[in-house]
């Protein structure tokens, strides 16, 4: 069983090392997210314990949690990493090009001077970062993006992304890695802070709308390609 083989295994190029300060909901949230755990691995309690050095009652809770959280579902055979089908796929890009499109129109209206600062900071970081680690990528560009919620101001569109980008977490560099695509990002987030500077509420969303539709057109031709995510 490869979550067997993992638990035991806590090396680099492994699974994560066991961090005891964090929550077991965290660190398996994390190890799925990662791709650690892969979409139809099963997730038993006894190895999971084993992993995290603790009881079976957090990891019963923090399963709980994640099937809530809708990344782990319940078969016959037990629990295991939910495997999005392209459908599934496409209803999240769906419902995250209307939410993201909305978080950029919100923060052209309420963003501050320190949100300005921050966005641009993490925009020019991406522009002159090493691109040789898909991963950093990745992190990179979710910090981007967090930069362009937050100014929002708006707490509950942030945590509806959030819960979102659990889903879409689980595919971190598909799109980031495809031929060019990297730079057409930068040039789309630049474009996507001017408007939000600007105070162009409809334009920034606009933006939001081009760049993340053009996210789910290469999703879905990876998937289709089965290109290795």
């Amino acid at each position: 069983m490869a979550t067997r083989t993992r638990a035991a295994e806590t090396g680099p190029g492994n699974t994560p090392q066991i961090d005891r300060r964090r929550s077991a909901y965290e660190r398996i949230k994390q190890a799925i997210v990662s791709g650690d755990f892969k979409p139809g691995e099963p997730l038993v309690e006894t190895v999971l314990a084993e992993w995290c050095e603790v009881s079976r009652t957090p990891i019963r809770e923090a399963l709980t949690r994640l099937e809530q959280d809708g990344i782990v579902v319940r078969t016959d055979r037990g629990l295991m990493v939910r495997d999005d089908s392209p459908e599934d796929v496409l209803d999240l890009y769906e419902t995250r090009i209307v939410l993201e499109a909305t978080a950029a129109r919100v923060a052209s209206e309420r963003r501050t001077f320190h949100d300005l600062l921050q966005m641009h900071e993490l925009a020019d970081h991406m522009n002159t970062m090493d691109t040789s680690d898909p991963r950093a990528m990745a992190a990179a560009n979710d910090r981007f993006h967090r930069s362009v919620w937050r100014a929002s101001h708006n707490r509950s569109l942030v945590d509806l992304l959030d819960r979102l980008s659990l889903h879409l977490g689980r595919y971190p560099a598909t799109t980031l890695s495809f031929p060019g695509r990297w730079e057409r990002a930068n040039d789309q987030h630049a474009a996507i802070i001017d408007a939000i500077e600007a105070r162009a509420g409809d334009l920034a969303a606009e933006r939001a709308v081009e760049h993340f539709t053009e996210s789910r057109n290469i999703r879905l031709k990876l998937w289709t390609s089965r290109a290795p995510e």
